[in-house]
């Protein structure tokens, strides 16, 4: 299960706002956020199994963001990887809307994906298992987890309406977005009761941050974009007990954000 949240022109100094946790098995390597040579320019985790990542920006205000869409079947031995979209997107050079247009064709060959591709003019939203494939987002407050965008889920409804009081707040902090990232607490209603999962694991990946010795969120990110161009980037790793281990922050084109 992973976690996000954003703000796509609903705030009056940053157009653009994304909090995300990034849930994943403890045993899958990974590098922390850093700098790409390939695709040049691309700020990005790195997933050392599959070679892509899960979240990416660059100076240029684009934005890549991939979630798995939960489905019991296990993921087929010869499909691509699905980190693989994000540095594909950047370097491809090419508009979001456009990206899309050429993927749609291969996308059913994927494992189920949800997949945010946006530049400082337009934001698109993405999925494999949709109906329709891509739209494009008008402004507004959109949460996704590995089901489709703005579905329900109890921890996804907690961490929106938190998140909506941030961007209320006189000033957005970063640091105000991690905590609301942080919250270990499980959901009294569980989002699937027919999901086919054991009820005590449903209530282990209810909660927005995940706490367990096989599978946990190993990253919580913060993206925050401002009108000026300026984009800040910043990672906060945990361990498999849920303890910080490491923290990250780029700050492209401008002054960092507190």
């Amino acid at each position: 299960m992973c976690l996000l949240i954003l703000a796509w022109r609903m705030h009056p100094r940053y157009p653009l706002i994304v909090a995300a946790n990034r849930d994943e098995f403890h045993e899958r390597p990974a590098a922390p956020l850093d700098r790409w040579d390939d695709p040049r320019g691309l700020y990005a985790g790195h997933d050392l199994r599959a070679g892509g990542t899960w979240l990416g920006a660059d100076a240029e205000g684009r934005i890549g963001i991939v979630t798995n869409f939960r489905e019991l079947a296990r993921p087929r031995r010869n499909a691509p990887s699905r980190g693989g979209l994000i540095p594909a997107f950047f370097g491809s050079g090419t508009r979001p809307a456009r990206f899309l247009e050429d993927l749609e064709t291969d996308a059913p060959g994927y494992s189920g994906f949800n997949l945010l591709l946006g530049d400082r003019e337009e934001l698109w939203y993405a999925a494999n298992r949709a109906d329709r494939f891509a739209r494009p987002l008008g402004p507004g407050i959109y949460g996704l987890s590995n089901h489709f965008l703005d579905t329900p889920w109890p921890k996804l409804e907690l961490t929106r309406s938190r998140f909506l009081a941030q961007l209320t707040a006189q000033e957005l902090r970063a640091e105000s977005l991690f905590e609301l990232l942080a919250d270990r607490t499980p959901a009294p209603d569980l989002p699937h009761p027919d999901s086919g999962f054991d009820p005590d694991w449903e209530l282990t990946l209810s909660s927005p941050f995940i706490v367990h010795p096989a599978f946990g969120t190993r990253c919580s990110t913060i993206v925050l974009a401002s009108g000026s161009g300026a984009v800040t980037l910043r990672e906060r790793r945990f361990d498999v007990e849920g303890r910080t281990v490491g923290e990250t922050e780029f700050t492209l084109n401008g002054s960092p954000v507190p």
